[in-house]
């Protein structure tokens, strides 16, 4: 096969390996304290931090379809936006909107499904590892942008709702992905349905920490300044991005011989 071809078969998402997980939940930790900060520090409110994440998460999901290959600072950056934007988007969905942690739960799990079956029907299979044409690129950000949003209200219905708190929060959902990373090791379970059940896991998993750190002392947070939570954690990803491999996923067609 051409070196040109290989360039295109190959996918424009990372391998899923452990750094690849750690990089995702402070990822989705500096998508609540960055979406925070906007919607609460700066008080722009729900609805116009949302139509400013959401335009800067389109920017960028539009840098990786017209990407020749995988480029990991534009595809952690595109994270980002859509862990930011789904903290926004939850918040406005679950208060602005008044239909409560549930209703919105519910609504955006609907949505996280619908995206699925949508992506089956149109391609034939999932695979969040092969992600090579724009179609499954789409339908790849389309459902990772619902499965953040998801994770936000998940986690804020978690750490509020039951009144566990933020620690007691994520130490619940720290134990459901260590549950899932064990279905995935040990037994045959469906990796497609494995995946995502991580990867929305993890969203509530940083919301909670988030919290932790920007809530004030008598909501149980840490009170920190949220500007400077989200500039330590947007270094140490880049760090971390700069230090463990970073290689795309498999790929699509097999090598001619």
């Amino acid at each position: 096969m051409r070196d040109e071809d290989l360039e295109a078969a190959a996918s424009k998402a990372p391998a899923v390996t452990l750094g690849f997980w750690v990089i995702k939940i402070l990822a989705t930790t500096l998508g609540e304290t960055g979406g925070d900060t906007l919607s609460m520090t700066l008080n722009l409110g729900y609805l116009l931090s949302s139509a400013i994440f959401l335009t800067i998460l389109l920017a960028f999901v539009a840098g990786q379809v017209t990407a020749r290959r995988f480029h990991p600072l534009l595809y952690w950056a595109t994270i980002v936006a859509s862990t930011t934007a789904g903290t926004t988007m939850a918040d406005f969905a679950t208060r602005s909107l008044a239909i409560g942690y549930a209703g919105g739960s519910l609504l955006l799990l609907g949505c996280v499904l619908a995206s699925l079956a949508a992506w089956r029907a149109a391609l034939g299979r999932i695979d969040a590892d092969d992600i090579h044409s724009p179609r499954a690129e789409l339908f790849y950000w389309v459902t990772i942008t619902f499965s953040q949003t998801l994770g936000t209200a998940l986690g804020d219905w978690t750490a509020d709702t039951a009144n566990l708190g933020y620690i007691g929060a994520a130490i619940i959902f720290a134990g459901m992905l260590a549950l899932v990373a064990a279905l995935h090791f040990r037994t045959r379970a469906s990796k497609v349905v494995l995946f995502w059940a991580a990867f929305i896991l993890t969203r509530p998993l940083g919301a909670a920490v988030g919290d932790f750190l920007d809530k004030p002392l008598d909501h149980g947070g840490l009170a920190l300044s949220r500007p400077l939570a989200s500039a330590a954690l947007a270094a140490a990803i880049v760090a971390l991005i700069l230090v463990l491999p970073q290689r795309s996923g498999q790929h699509a067609p097999a090598a001619e011989t």
